[in-house]
């Protein structure tokens, strides 16, 4: 007896951009996949909102993008993308920006780019292609103590230890060997087999990634890291190239990274957090071309009572001559008619809690009903620094509407 074959059912495809909502029949999306966008994009971080068929949703799935682009891939059975407002070649300066890079090679790639996966495999390539050119010049190498039993003696020789039952001659000892096994190296190698199992490279990317992988793997331990273990890292003329490196691997651990999901998949997601990324550029721009006294400190934590019952994460610090805090400024990677009480109401408390006179919200483009109030001692203010402009543009126009709100 022939038993007819049973096709798979085909990928479904769907593509929405930011914080637009899009509807599905109930049948057209498996509940076991709604589900998994659910548990890894809606509960863990809100980067999707997913809002279950119901009487209330006309019995049908409804997916709000929130401020997160990129694609997400439950294999076999859905490609998500989600697609920014800002063009592609203002995606690529906010992203330099915002990681402090300046890859002149990027800008004929570029030119091909028409998506964020694109960008991620074009990024992807870059960086295996510059650790295979590292690889074959040599691994940055250094020099890490080491404790082993040995069959004779090298570097200093430990203390006498117990005798052993075995004849033959075994010395405790403590050297210094150099090795190419080292956090630098290891960084890389994790980041590597990150993007190499995230699915989302393009055929070339993916071959020059794994091929980075294998040429580091003999010789370099694979252990996890954080996308801060990439920061704050010593280097000299030796190892300059691993800043960019190391940069590189911070953007791909930041947002990269396969989230296990219930059942036999997983969700496999490459998503920018549109908000982190346009406020790294505003806090860089300012720090790179504030005129001098006038300086900028970002994430600044201020912690407020006699027993440090309030603690306040804020954005930017702008400060004066003798370290004198000038203002608070709060980024905002949304377009409202006008500002949100909440908002000011934040930013007025961070301003207080500085002892500035002056609160700024900064909008990716002017607002239609933009504010300038005063509020008890504090200044309140809303500018723009726009992205539907070239970054340099937009740079020195927010500078003159901030130094003309502050009398800098």
């Amino acid at each position: 007896m022939v038993h007819p074959v049973q096709s798979k059912p085909a990928q479904l495809t769907l593509s929405l951009s930011e914080y637009e909502t899009i509807s599905l029949p109930a049948g057209q999306l498996p509940a076991q996949v709604g589900e998994q966008l659910w548990r890894s994009l809606d509960q863990n971080g809100k980067k999707l909102l997913v809002s279950f068929p119901s009487p209330k949703t006309d019995n049908q799935w409804q997916l709000t993008a929130q401020g997160w682009v990129g694609q997400v891939q439950v294999p076999h059975q859905l490609t998500l993308s989600i697609t920014p407002k800002v063009p592609i070649a203002r995606l690529f300066q906010l992203w330099e920006m915002a990681y402090d890079l300046r890859l002149a090679d990027l800008a004929e790639g570029l030119t091909a780019v028409a998506s964020v996966p694109e960008f991620f495999s074009l990024l992807a390539h870059i960086l295996a292609q510059r650790v295979i050119r590292r690889g074959r010049q040599g691994l940055q190498q250094a020099y890490l103590r080491q404790t082993a039993v040995l069959p004779y003696v090298r570097g200093k020789l430990l203390p006498r230890q117990p005798a052993a039952t075995s004849p033959s001659v075994q010395l405790a000892c403590r050297y210094d060997a150099h090795t190419t096994d080292i956090p630098d190296n290891q960084i890389v190698t994790y980041t590597l087999h990150q993007i190499a199992r995230s699915g989302q490279c393009s055929p070339a990317a993916q071959t020059a990634v794994r091929q980075a992988y294998h040429l580091l793997q003999p010789v370099v331990t694979l252990r996890p890291f954080q996308p801060s273990d990439c920061q704050n890292r010593s280097y000299s003329r030796l190892n300059q190239d691993y800043a960019t490196l190391h940069a590189l691997c911070r953007f791909f651990l930041e947002q990269t990274g396969p989230l296990l999901a219930d059942g036999q998949h997983q969700l496999m997601p490459f998503l920018l957090n549109m908000a982190q990324l346009y406020e790294r550029c505003v806090a860089n721009w300012l720090q790179a071309w504030l005129p001098l006294p006038y300086r900028i400190k970002a994430q600044e934590s201020t912690i407020l009572g006699p027993n440090d019952e309030l603690r306040f994460q804020i954005d930017l610090t702008l400060y004066g001559e003798n370290g004198r805090p000038l203002a608070v400024l709060d980024t905002k990677y949304k377009t409202p008619d006008k500002p949100s009480p909440a908002d000011v109401s934040q930013v007025i408390t961070y301003a207080k809690a500085k002892g500035c006179h002056h609160a700024l919200l900064i909008y990716p483009q002017p607002l239609p009903q933009p504010l300038h109030v005063t509020v008890g001692d504090v200044q309140l203010h809303t500018l723009a620094f726009a992205l539907d402009e070239p970054l340099d543009v937009a740079g020195q126009t927010f500078i003159q509407q901030l130094g003309a709100r502050l009398h800098l």
